[in-house]
């Protein structure tokens, strides 16, 4: 063994195995154990050829990402000093691929003289998920195996692909049975005994094809829009068709070196390793019981009942869908029936997986078909009387051990929970919509929430596909409760001067994918509605209030699905138009507050709308409704659409400085009232120069 790697001789082949769990990730001392390994084989006139291949359930994941954005250099010998090595070999090395083969990995198995693959191993370049291009050739070799349009499609999408797709790509030579290994040693002997050329990558010729780049520009244009990355590598796959190999490994390395230390790559990696934070609980281990969850009990069939009830069918799971009436049960399950029917129609399932899946779900009018579920979900009406009538009836008819958890989007979990004698196993599961498309799930932890419900439902949550974050208890809980705060300023803004397309298109060139009010009026007016008549008995009467969106309600505008709300739908469409009666409205609200209206501009408008954001945010992370300020970014990139390529709020905050963000708080303090007082998180981490990223709440 040299470094993370091992070696064995199978007679005149050596094996070389990258050892370095879980991911065998291409850390400095993998690469130098490898570098070693090869020159070794090289000069051991006993062997022949190499077989490079990964210990464990994979290949090779890529590069040790905690190594990107160090401010000293990067240890020797660096990955395409290593790859270089590989391919300038006289030995024929093979590359022999299971479970994935991502990034630095696939750059590895690019070097190689030949690559072996199980049909179901995944190969790919996901760099550009992570802010950066690839830096180890993979700009360079791949269009000189595929293609410029297939290399530009796996490079610019970051998708990673299965070894089938890409064997007849002309990525992968060969595919083997489970025993990768084996048929890698069988091709390296066939090789061999043929007495074969080798072919290295590099010398290949790439097929220059001009569409092929504004086809892909194109296609991803929405998709990669504000992201660097994207652009970089397309600018780096031009130069592979324009420039000589070495050349154009000179541009790619200039490029990832470009893009490595920059703020969206700093950014993208916060959110690779928040995304994989939020499931460590600190006083929740592997030790801690998981129910086993076989069979689900939804209340509730409507819009949010079916789509929890489509995340579960989806991956397995058997669901009984109960309604109180018959005509919202049909409508309901004939949605359901109508989602997959669509999915059919798009290619994505077959129709026989469309059956399987609807084999799977039922539904009744019969509370007694609850009985024997081991979780059941309340997705009804957001209104605490009827989710306490829900809850005591579930209480009544579900077993001892079913999990009774609420989709509540805001309400008290603990007062919920006391409709029940087992508050202990209550929780909150907050699904967004569409339920079934969305990743992000809020877990609410109530004050009596079991470890054992929590962790149950936490494991659950990843079994469908979600991305759950545990939160506490508090209105709003962690994404609607930051979702007020800035939607107050965005109406404040009207009140004194702008109109909603204009608040709506300055935070869209920010980056995110709609403004408030358009995302207003795709969820619903009146579900906002409803929140403030809940809240209005303990809204302190002298704080200023916006009247605005309460009059859109009253003239019966709800949104796209009664055709008008903030702005006007047109038969049927989704497609925005400003609409003069809001305008006419906004500006006698204004002057019947006494507003003198002022132009406004779009920073004015970003900043006042992002940092009370933050703000309210940083509150959450000092009472303890988060467990850390990365967990508030997941729920506002994977929720609402914050730019991952900005971070989340909580890392973009502490790129702007707590110190500016106290600046305006303060300022709008003034002119406001209690509604924008700072954080005190903010000011002493403004004081002391800290970040929210280092916050750690006392126990």
């Amino acid at each position: 063994m040299a470094g993370d790697v091992r070696t064995i001789d199978n007679e005149n082949i050596r094996i070389v195995s990258l050892d370095n769990p879980p991911v065998n990730g291409l850390g400095a001392a993998l690469r130098r154990g490898l570098s070693s390994a090869i020159a070794d084989a090289i000069a051991d006139d006993a062997i022949a050829a190499v077989v490079i291949t990964g210990s464990g359930k994979l290949f090779c994941a890529g590069a040790d990402i905690r190594e990107f954005g160090r401010k000293a250099p990067p240890d020797t010998p660096a990955l395409p000093d290593v790859i270089n090595a590989i391919e300038a070999s006289d030995k024929l090395i093979v590359a022999a691929i299971h479970g994935v083969a991502a990034g630095g990995g696939l750059e590895l198995a690019l070097g190689c003289h030949a690559r072996v693959a199980t049909p179901d191993a995944r190969v790919g370049l996901p760099e550009v998920t992570l802010g950066i291009i690839p830096g180890a050739g993979g700009t360079q070799r791949l269009p000189r195996l595929v293609g410029v349009a297939e290399a530009l499609e796996l490079i610019v999408s970051g998708k990673l692909v299965p070894a089938a797709k890409a064997h007849a790509m002309g990525l992968v030579d060969v595919l083997a049975d489970a025993d990768v290994v084996a048929g890698a040693t069988a091709f390296a002997k066939t090789f061999l005994d043929d007495v074969r050329t080798i072919e290295r990558t590099a010398s290949r010729e790439v097929v220059n094809a001009p569409d092929a780049f504004d086809d892909v520009g194109r296609r991803f244009a929405k998709k990669t829009r504000g992201f660097l990355a994207p652009g970089k590598a397309i600018e780096a796959v031009r130069a592979a068709t324009s420039l000589p190999f070495t050349e154009g490994l000179a541009k790619e390395r200039s490029l990832f070196l470009e893009l490595v230390d920059s703020e969206q790559a700093q950014a993208l990696r916060h959110v690779f390793f928040a995304e994989r934070e939020v499931a460590k609980i600190p006083d929740i281990d592997k030790s801690v019981r998981r129910s086993v969850i076989e069979r689900v009990g939804i209340v509730g069939c409507g819009t949010m009942g079916g789509g929890i009830a489509m995340s579960f069918v989806d991956r397995g799971l058997s669901v009984v869908v109960v309604e109180e009436k018959s005509d919202a049960l049909d409508k309901g399950l004939e949605r359901i029936r109508g989602n997959y029917a669509s999915s059919v129609a798009k290619g994505r399932i077959s129709e026989s997986e469309k059956e399987r899946r609807l084999e799977r779900l039922s539904g009744t009018l019969q509370w007694s078909e609850l009985a024997d579920v081991d979780i059941v979900i309340e997705a009804v009406f957001e209104s605490m009387d009827v989710k306490r009538s829900v809850f005591r009836r579930l209480d009544d008819t579900c077993g001892a051990d079913t999990i009774l958890a609420t989709n509540t989007s805001s309400l008290d979990i603990d007062e919920i929970a006391a409709a029940t004698n087992r508050p202990d196993k209550v929780i909150g599961t907050h699904f967004f919509s569409p339920a079934h498309i969305m990743k992000l799930m809020e877990t609410v932890r109530g004050d009596q929430t079991s470890k054992e419900t929590v962790a149950t439902v936490m494991a659950l949550a990843k079994r469908i596909g979600k991305t759950a974050v545990l939160v506490g208890v508090c209105d709003g809980f962690v994404g609607n409760r930051m979702l007020y705060a800035y939607r107050r300023q965005a109406d404040f803004l009207l009140e004194e001067g702008a109109l909603p397309e204009q608040v709506d298109q300055a935070l869209v060139e920010f980056g995110l994918p709609m403004g408030p009010f358009q995302m207003a009026d795709l969820a619903g007016l009146d579900i906002g509605w409803a929140v403030r008549k809940r809240q209005a008995p303990s809204r302190p009467k002298d704080l200023r209030y916006s009247p605005i969106a309460d009059r859109i309600c009253e003239m019966g505008r709800f949104g796209q699905k009664s055709g008008a709300g903030w702005y006007r739908y047109e038969d049927g469409q989704r497609t925005p138009i400003a609409d003069p009666v809001i305008r006419d409205l906004v500006e006698t609200v204004s002057r019947e507050l006494g507003f003198k209206r002022r132009s406004i501009d779009s920073e004015e408008i970003v900043k006042r709308c992002v940092y009370a954001l933050i703000n309210e945010g940083a509150k959450i992370l000092e009472e303890g409704i988060a467990l850390r300020s990365s967990d508030i970014d997941v729920v506002w990139i994977q929720g609402y659409g914050f730019p991952r390529y900005r971070g989340g709020p909580m890392f973009f905050g502490d790129q702007v400085g707590p110190e500016e963000i106290l600046g305006l708080m303060s300022a709008l303090t003034e002119a406001q009232g209690a509604w924008a007082t700072p954080a005190p998180l903010i000011e002493r981490l403004a004081r002391e120069g800290g970040r929210f990223r280092d916050f750690v709440r006392p126990e």
